[in-house]
This record gives C-alpha cells, structure tokens and sequence, in this order.
C-alpha cells in the first residue's frame, strides 16, 4: 500500500473536532455501499464525518482522504486517526483526483465520494471570509497555501462585464448589472476589502428575497466560485473519475445548487447511454425531514450516484 502523504502543511487556523455536520451521511452509506469493503476516495474530506461512517461500515474499507482546504485536512487527520493506516491524506484539489491516486488503485476504486458544498467550519471562521454574516477580510480562497488571488483581488482588477457575466452565470443573480455597476462604482471610492463592505453594498441596491434570504446571498455564492474555479473543478473531477471505478464500484456526488447538479446529471447521462454504467437512484437522495430539522443547511443538497458494470453485465 503506498502512503501518499502523512505530512500535511500546519495551518495557522484552529486544529481539533470539526463543528461541520455532514449531509446525507446516511444516504451515503446506503448508496456507496462500504459494508462490501475495497479501497474508496473521499475526494472532499472535510470534518471527515462522510470517511469515518464509510471506514466504520466494514474493516476492509480503506479510504484516500484529500482535500483542498489546508485546515480542514488537519480537522480530518484529527477525526479519523482512530482508523490508522486504513487512511492515506492528500492536500490537493479533487479535481487532480487521478494524478495523486496510487498506480495499484486505478481500476480498483470501490468508490468515489466527493462533497461540493463549503463546510460549517469555512462559513464560522471569519478570517476565511465565505459569508457575509460576519465581518472579516475578503478572500473566499478554498486553499491559502497556494492560491494567490483573493475575492478582493478580483473585485478590485476585473470589468464591470466580468463581474455581470459572473453574478448572471455564477450566482444566477437576477440584479447582476446593477450590482456591477454598484461595485464599480463603490471601488473608484476605495477598495473593497470586507465581507461587510460587499454585503452592505449589495444590500444597499438589491431588494430583500421574497423568501427572506440575505440579498448578497447570490453575490458571495458566484465570486466564491470564481475564485476557486470551482465548476471548472467540478468538470474536470467528473471527467476522470469514472473510468477510475472498479467494476461495480460507484461514484457519489453531493451538489447543493442548479449549476453544480445539472453538470453531474450531464455527465451520468452520457456515461449510463455508453452501456458501461448505471444510475442506481436516477432522481438522486436527498435529506430527510429529520435531517432538515437537524441541519436546515441541508436543504438544498442532493446525492446522485453512477455505478460501473460488469463486462457483459
């Protein structure tokens, strides 16, 4: 078994127990069925919550934990030493998925898990910058250890244009002109260096949601994705991970937004109409009432699965 890495870079942020709760764990463990045991990838570690579930369904499981976030690597490693050398971390993007799995483990995959929503743990630190409940520096960056541009360096270098294009695409803002416009006309004031200076500002010129959400809501959800790339990610990750899977080995994914759900429906069409594939559950999982009651960030997620055939199957 090749070890890809236990020496994870110290973040400065705070180590120990992850405060985030993982969505449709139990969904999860339903669908990826671990109980059969093989070599799995939570491609989108986090808290862990999602891998220790998996590695405590069967004693056979063994689990490549990566991700991109730096601290949450950390707050994993925390959560799941327990389980020993049954799990191997990996600090990079989920999209480069194929480029740090094991030679031994193409093919082989069991499954492949992956989570495409921002954690408790990234929205609660204020120093992160993700959400506009709380002031703090504007940055947005998933992995601060290698990614050099921030929301405030993007707010402060790109078009009036660009900025639509991303609010429309991004973040389905139905105001995307007029908070362009606003924001370029607020940094020719200064520049835009808060989550509270964007949240006023968008505040100031787009009405509240009928349905009470915050009006900058979209506006933080689309300039996080730019500054991650993080369709682009999701594109790439989708791309390469199939053919990774062992014969009925399954791939899960957990979307929690239009743009992020119909890139995976997409792709799981066009894999089942191959004849190599299947989709087990074709309108997915999502949370129960319980869950929701619970965890009311849970709303909006969804669990699809793609499951390889046998040959001949």
């Amino acid at each position: 078994m090749i070890l890809v890495s236990r020496h994870l870079s110290r973040s400065s942020g705070p180590l120990g127990p992850s405060r985030h709760l993982p969505v449709l764990v139990d969904e999860v463990v339903e669908a990826m069925l671990p109980e059969r045991g093989g070599l799995f990838v939570d491609a989108t570690v986090g808290g862990g919550g999602h891998s220790a579930r998996l590695l405590e369904a069967s004693p056979d499981v063994q689990i490549l934990a990566m991700d991109r976030d730096a601290e949450a690597l950390e707050r994993a490693r925390f959560k799941l030493e327990g389980f020993g050398d049954r799990v191997h971390f990996v600090h990079a993007p989920f999209s480069s998925l194929e480029n740090h799995l094991p030679s031994d483990w193409h093919g082989k995959l069991a499954g492949v898990l992956a989570d495409f929503g921002v954690s408790s743990d990234q929205l609660e630190d204020r120093q992160r910058g993700f959400s506009f409940q709380q002031d703090g520096p504007l940055d947005m960056r998933m992995d601060a250890t290698r990614q050099k541009t921030s929301a405030a360096v993007l707010l402060a270098s790109a078009s009036e244009d660009r900025l639509e294009a991303w609010l429309r695409e991004f973040g389905e803002e139905r105001f995307a002109r007029r908070i362009a416009h606003a924001l370029i006309q607020a940094r020719r004031r200064g520049p835009i260096l808060r989550t509270s200076q964007l949240a006023e500002l968008v505040a100031r010129n787009v009405p509240r949601s009928r349905h009470g959400h915050h009006p900058a809501t979209r506006t933080f959800q689309a300039l996080r994705i730019a500054v991650n790339r993080e369709l682009d990610e999701i594109d790439a990750f989708l791309e390469s991970v199939p053919k990774l899977l062992a014969p009925n080995g399954r791939l899960g994914v957990i979307s929690f937004h239009s743009l992020e759900d119909r890139r995976v429906k997409r792709v799981f069409r066009n894999e089942v109409r191959s004849g190599e594939f299947r989709d087990p559950c074709p309108r997915g999982w999502t949370p129960s009432a319980l869950e929701l009651h619970r965890n009311p960030r849970a709303r909006s997620a969804r669990l699809r699965v793609l499951e390889r055939l046998e040959v001949g199957q």
